[in-house]
Parts: C-alpha cells; sequence; structure tokens
C-alpha cells in the first residue's frame, strides 16, 4: 500500500496539470469578454500557461533541481507555489492578475510533473511499471473530465463559475500537498545519494552529472531525439486540443459552451477507461509497441474524420470517442515510461525536465497563432496540420519503440550505458 499511496499522491500532480489546462480553456472566453483581449491575446495567455511554456520554463527548472536535491525536494514545494498563482486567478480583477497567475500555475506543474513520472517508475516494482505509471495518465484523463464536467453545470454562472473550478483546482492542491509531505524520497535516488556521500567521505573525486552531460552523451541524446519525436510531436496536437477544442468545436458548428463541454466530456471519460483497460492493464503484458501504434493510429482516425468527412453531431461524437481511446494508450503514456527506462537515475529527472520543456514550448509556439488560423483558415487547415504531426510521431514510436518491459531499471541502464552510471 505505501507504493500505491505514494503514486496517487504523487500521480494528483497530473490532474492538477490537466486541470489547470482545462479550467483555462473553459473560461477563456469569459475571460476574453472581462478583459476586451483580442484572438492574438487569447492565443498569449495559453501560451503563457501551463499548457505551454509557463510548463516548459518549470520543467527545465524542476528536473535538474530534483536530480541534484532529490524527488522529494521538488513535489514537496511545487503546489505552494500553485496555490499562490491558483489564487491570483480566483481574485483576478486585472489582467496582470489573471496572467501572472497563469504563469505561476504554469511553472509550478511544469516543475512538478516530469518529476512525479520519474518517481512514479522509480518507485514501481519493475513488472508492474506500466500499471504505475499509468496511474499518472489516469489521473490526467479525469482532470479534464471533472473539469468539463464542472464547467458544464456551471455555465449559467459565467465568469463566476470559472472562478469556482480554480476553487476546486486550489482545495485539490491543498490535500495533496499535505499529503506528500509525509511520502519518503525515491528508494533508487536515495541509493545513488548514500554512494555519492560516501565516495566524498572517502575523497574519491565524484562529478556532478547535470544538463552539460545529459545533453553530451550519445546514448542521451538518441534517447532525447526518439522521446522528442514522440512526445513533443504528439503534444503539440494536444496542446491545441486541450486549450482550444471548444473553439473547434464552436467553428464546426456547436455553438452552446455546455454542448461544447459534454464533448469534452465523452472524451476525456473515454481517455480514462483506455488509460486503466489498455495501458494500465496491457503495457506490461503485451507488444509495447503494437499499443502505441494502435493508440497512434487511432488518434490520426479521429482527426481525419474531421478534416475529410461532413461534420455532424454523430460525427463528433465518433471523434472524441476515437481521439479520447488514443490519449489513453498514446504518446504521453508511453513518453512517461520510456523516459523514466531509458536514462539513467543520474540523467532521469534532467531528462524528463528537457522533454517537457521542448514539448510544452512547441504547443506556445502554434498556440500563439493557432485561434487566429482556426478563424480565417477553418476546421480543415489547422486539421491537415494535427494529422502531419501525430503521423511523425506514429512513425518515430514504431520504430523506435526500446525493448524494455519486464526490466528493472538497473538492467536497462547497463544495457544502454554498458554500465552503472554513478551519481
Amino acid at each position: 500500500m505505501r507504493g500505491w499511496k505514494a503514486t496517487i499522491a504523487v500521480s494528483m500532480s497530473n490532474y492538477i496539470e490537466a486541470g489547470s489546462i482545462i479550467a483555462l480553456a473553459t473560461s477563456l472566453t469569459f475571460w476574453q469578454e472581462y478583459f476586451g483581449f483580442s484572438n492574438w491575446i487569447v492565443g498569449l495567455v495559453a501560451a503563457l500557461s501551463a499548457n505551454a511554456f509557463g510548463a516548459g520554463i518549470g520543467a527545465l527548472i524542476g528536473g535538474p533541481l530534483g536530480d541534484r536535491y532529490g524527488r522529494k525536494f521538488i513535489y514537496t514545494y511545487d503546489l505552494i507555489l500553485y496555490m499562490v498563482g491558483t489564487l491570483f486567478v480566483i481574485c483576478a480583477v486585472q489582467a496582470w492578475m489573471l496572467v501572472l497567475g497563469v504563469i505561476l500555475t504554469g511553472i509550478a506543474v511544469g516543475a512538478g510533473v516530469p518529476v512525479a513520472w520519474t518517481y512514479i517508475a522509480e518507485q514501481a516494482p519493475h513488472k508492474r511499471r506500466a500499471r504505475h505509471v499509468g496511474t499518472a495518465q489516469l489521473a490526467w484523463s479525469l482532470g479534464p473530465a471533472i473539469v468539463f464536467a464542472l464547467a458544464t453545470a456551471l455555465v449559467p454562472l459565467g465568469l463566476f463559475g470559472s472562478r469556482i473550478i480554480f476553487v476546486h483546482l486550489f482545495v485539490i492542491a491543498l490535500i495533496t500537498w499535505w499529503v506528500r509531505r509525509g511520502l519518503a524520497e525515491s528508494d533508487i535516488w536515495t541509493a545513488q545519494k548514500k554512494e555519492r556521500d560516501e565516495a566524498v567521505a572517502a575523497g574519491r573525486s565524484v562529478k556532478h552529472r547535470g544538463l552539460r552531460e545529459l545533453l553530451s552523451h550519445p546514448k542521451n541524446i538518441t534517447a532525447l531525439l526518439f522521446l522528442v519525436g514522440v512526445y513533443a510531436l504528439w503534444n503539440t496536437v494536444a496542446g491545441q486540443m486541450g486549450i482550444f477544442m471548444p473553439r473547434v468545436y464552436e467553428t464546426a458548428g456547436v455553438a452552446d459552451p455546455a454542448h461544447q463541454n459534454l464533448l469534452q466530456v465523452l472524451l476525456w471519460t473515454m481517455t480514462v477507461v483506455a488509460t486503466y483497460l489498455g495501458f494500465m492493464l496491457l503495457g506490461d503484458k503485451v507488444d509495447r509497441r503494437l499499443l502505441y501504434g494502435i493508440g497512434a493510429g487511432l488518434g490520426i482516425v479521429a482527426w481525419m474524420l474531421l478534416v475529410f468527412a461532413h461534420v455532424t453531431t454523430p460525427l463528433l461524437i465518433l471523434f472524441a470517442v476515437l481521439w479520447g481511446i488514443s490519449a489513453g494508450i498514446g504518446a504521453q503514456a508511453f513518453y512517461a515510461l520510456w523516459t523514466a527506462e531509458m536514462f539513467a537515475t543520474a540523467y532521469r529527472a534532467s531528462a524528463q525536465g528537457v522533454l517537457f520543456f521542448v514539448a510544452r514550448i512547441a504547443v506556445g509556439l502554434l498556440s500563439y497563432f493557432f485561434p487566429v488560423l482556426l478563424a480565417s483558415q477553418g476546421v480543415p487547415a489547422v486539421g491537415m496540420i494535427m494529422i502531419a504531426l501525430l503521423l511523425a510521431s506514429l512513425v518515430i514510436g514504431v520504430v523506435g519503440a526500446p525493448n524494455t518491459r519486464g526490466k528493472t531499471l538497473e538492467e536497462i541502464e547497463v544495457e544502454r550505458y554498458g554500465e552503472r552510471v554513478q551519481a
């Protein structure tokens, strides 16, 4: 139970991150009306959020700090910053308060999520690693499902209803922070720190393995390039969907915000189901290359429907079902798993941080232009961009999928680096 308690508590970073993205997505129209934002400003706010630049900056800070000072160091303090940012959003009566709150929450979740994935994988039994890592994906899926359901119920309250949603996230963060205070440090990181301390005490030279070595070691570079192809490309699509999907539905003819939110509730509910039945139950038992390929393929089919078929309500429901299943067994779950497996303990959290940074910067760059592109060119134009990115992610993931199922992290490390990499 100690292992599952830690997994669930740390996984809540994903609930809070995804919930923050959707809370902003469902409130952007209200904020736009309240402050008189243009579509360009809407894109800028989205780009600075937990969906993009804010999270990217946080990840680049949190990952290396997690390797140097421990996983617990990050997940003890990240939610304090998150709660401060959330309070700014809840109380925002001027535009700067909203922007500052969005940036602070983004940095906080960016620092916490990569380290959370690292911690979960390190603490998980090696034969059930996918099941434990999948718990983070499950929490990531539950966040949008619940927030979209709340947003649907609170539509009549307008912006006040959106503030209530951020209050709910603040309360969840407070409870999670309290529970985490009693969690132990990662066993693997603790063992490496002990070796390092003993070496220092014995007068031996100890090398600090920071970002420079992460980005210069050939094994690390190939893994980083592979995972950028798998995750950053897919997440560029998912990032636009997370923050702008209600606008996509509106452009496709679904004008009622409640109906837009219900479609998203369906989509994320399917993601929850697919994460549990697909990734968590099968990820440690079946060929991961096949499972990944199925998930990636379903995502492409979903977007092809929007681009090439006549958009009707039944088609949008089918789109939500297909993308929901795809996201449950797709790139993000495998990215969290493979990143933990493909890097040595000394680099693991830093690698997560760098990759998360790259992925969120890519999302932010497209987010700045996406609302204007969607308004001027329509769903088919943005859909073709989505399909191209998803297709590239499919090919890279299927071709480069590592054979790591059932192996300990130490065994994988020796296979990849030829030796144990000392901290």
